[in-house]
């Protein structure tokens, strides 16, 4: 009989040290990813982590031998997501497994950590669980898991899982990256009345200046030209400074702006109440640092953003908006937005239009507002019935797509840096990358990827830009 065990020791095998048991035979990972960016980069510390266990990321489920699932919790449908595709693959480990082929399945994520124990007892198949602070465990637990323990491991890790995780840029066979993801901050200590983060990330935790800059170099010293600066509230970050006092992200953004070789950056997510007078100069001061910022605001509506426990008010926002372009006139904005929110009247949506309206948007996020379990939103009185939330939604979305489509087109004719980051589809194509975020598609056969050259705009597609090359 199978034990569960609830978590893993802080002095169990260091992951270097698991390097020697890999097997003659490349074991395989395919990594599923649900959610934000945040996500994105811990699967990507995830793949490090097994690779100096032996396993070698790959596209093709079908190959794996090992399945794992990197979850998101912040709406109901895609915890039901994972709880499907754990169903497809319990059938596959069945097959799997009566050919006599190693197949393990496991989930990490806010699923995992909220859903720990419930996830093996709905899901027989599933081998490990893992949560989002602990998955530089995964190593051990799988080498656990194959004595026949299946593992539940969501405690808060005592140890820093950073220091624990493998150098990226240090393992043989991985894929040269010109922009990558780096974890500043996690945890929220917010408390918005939808939001489920605070209870599966936790508490806001900040990653030490040194260790950033010491990640930010080595990242830069293998390829990296772009780093995107991650936290489930970025903009909280805070560290000590050299002289004692305290630094916020705009300081940090000023160091990192000083190592050799890296081109841009970038951050997100931001909340409206950390947006501080230095973190705005950095915006003026840094060409470096991309004129595109997700400011997420929720709602337009005061009295929803009071029951969502935002702590600003439309006009707070509008004005914070309008400091920050006023020191960078090319700013482009995203945002987020949820509707129906309970108690949300018609006045209150169309206060949510016209700030959509009077801000302008490039790009923009917005879904119907999803009830989760433990949050206080979830037992607030007059829920919107599902057929208004379509309604608004559909009505938000068609004008956040319009001014999506109007700023792409306003930039046709414009020239601008562009970052090349892949292969198109057709020869001599490369996808670069512009500094409001979009995809630019431009024939570039003398150059490569990694280069930043000046492209003309000349036509917008759907989901990205065409452009053409200037010559100098």
């Amino acid at each position: 009989m199978t034990q569960e065990i609830s978590s893993l020791s802080p002095s169990a095998e260091p992951v270097s040290a698991m390097v020697e048991h890999a097997s003659a035979a490349q074991k395989k990972v395919f990594i599923k990813t649900y959610g934000c960016q945040m996500n994105v980069y811990d699967s990507s510390r995830m793949a490090d982590a097994l690779a100096a266990d032996g396993y070698q990321q790959t596209e093709d489920m079908e190959e794996a031998n090992l399945v794992l699932l990197n979850t998101c919790h912040i709406r109901e449908k895609a915890a039901d997501k994972v709880y499907s595709a754990l169903g497809r693959l319990r059938e596959m480990k069945k097959t799997r497994t009566a050919k006599g082929e190693e197949f393990m399945i496991g989930v990490a994520g806010c699923v995992a950590q909220a859903e720990g124990e419930e996830i093996v007892r709905r899901e027989p198949g599933v081998d490990v669980v893992v949560g989002p602070q602990t998955y530089h465990r995964l190593p051990q637990a799988l080498k656990r898991a194959r004595s026949g323990t299946r593992v539940v491991d969501t405690d808060y890790a005592v140890e820093d899982k950073f220091e624990h995780l493998p150098d990226p840029t240090k393992i043989a066979g991985k894929r040269r990256v010109v922009t990558a993801f780096l974890t500043v901050q996690e945890g929220c200590d917010k408390f918005c009345t939808f939001c489920v983060v605070p209870y599966t990330r936790g508490a806001e935790v900040s990653r030490s200046l040194s260790q950033l800059l010491d990640e930010a170099k080595r990242l830069v010293d293998g390829g990296v030209r772009e780093i995107t600066l991650l936290g489930q509230n970025v903009n909280a970050w805070h560290g000590k400074a050299p002289d004692g006092g305290t630094m916020g992200l705009g300081d940090l953004l000023y160091k990192l702006a000083e190592i050799p070789g890296l081109a841009r950056l970038r951050y997100t997510t931001s909340h409206p109440r950390d947006m501080d007078d230095r973190l705005i100069e950095a915006h003026r001061d840094l060409r470096m640092l991309m004129p595109y910022l997700h400011l997420p605001v929720q709602s337009g509506s005061d009295r929803i953003l009071k029951a969502m426990n935002r702590r600003h008010k439309a006009a707070d926002y509008i004005a914070l908006v309008e400091r920050i372009r006023q020191v960078r006139p090319d700013i482009a904005l995203s945002g987020d937005f949820i509707v129906g929110f309970p108690g949300e009247t018609d006045e209150d949506f169309e206060d949510t239009i016209r700030l959509v309206e009077h801000i302008g948007y490039a790009q923009a996020f917005s879904f119907k507002y999803s009830p989760r379990p433990g949050t206080p939103g979830a037992d607030l009185p007059d829920h919107v019935s599902e057929d208004v939330k379509t309604e608004r939604l559909a009505r938000l979305q068609e004008l956040l797509l319009k001014q999506q489509h109007d700023f792409a087109r306003s930039l046709i004719g414009q020239t601008m840096d562009l970052l090349l980051e892949k292969p198109g589809r057709m020869p001599g194509q490369i996808i670069g990358r512009s500094p409001w975020l979009q995809s630019v598609n431009v024939d570039a056969k003398a150059s490569q990827i990694g280069d930043i050259i000046q492209v003309r705009i000349t036509d917008i597609g759907p989901n990205s830009l065409f452009g053409e090359v200037v010559e100098s």
